[in-house]
């Protein structure tokens, strides 16, 4: 019953900008925490970004200072901002949305060329 749609990956040039959205719907209950993963060819899943219920950011060192994670509770939707992009942040982006229980998008594909 519950989903979590992605959307905004795409093919962006080095030192683009990209704005990932990903709403969750259905009867998800009360979210603590939202975040954003990855995973690039061949590389083990890794964590970008969090935001606690709080508001309270924490964020891979690779991509602090190029990213933001924010959320609107309103909406039961977090975003991932994503400027200067670089080759390397190549890879499939998944949300996650933790409750009770951990919710996971189908994940969005972003490419960064060169």
């Amino acid at each position: 019953q519950v989903h979590l749609v992605e959307s905004g990956g795409g093919l962006v040039q080095a030192g683009g900008s990209l704005r990932l959205s990903c709403a969750a719907s259905g009867s998800i209950g009360s979210i603590n925490v939202m975040g954003w993963y990855r995973q690039a060819p061949g590389k083990q899943r890794e964590l970008v970004a969090v935001i606690t219920s709080s508001g309270n950011t924490n964020y891979a060192d690779s991509v602090r200072g190029r990213f933001t994670i924010s959320r609107d509770n309103a909406k039961n939707t977090v975003y991932l901002q994503m400027n200067s992009l670089k080759p390397e942040d190549t890879a499939v982006y998944y949300c996650r949305i933790t409750t009770t229980y951990n919710y996971w998008g189908q994940g969005t594909p972003v490419t960064v060329s060169s």
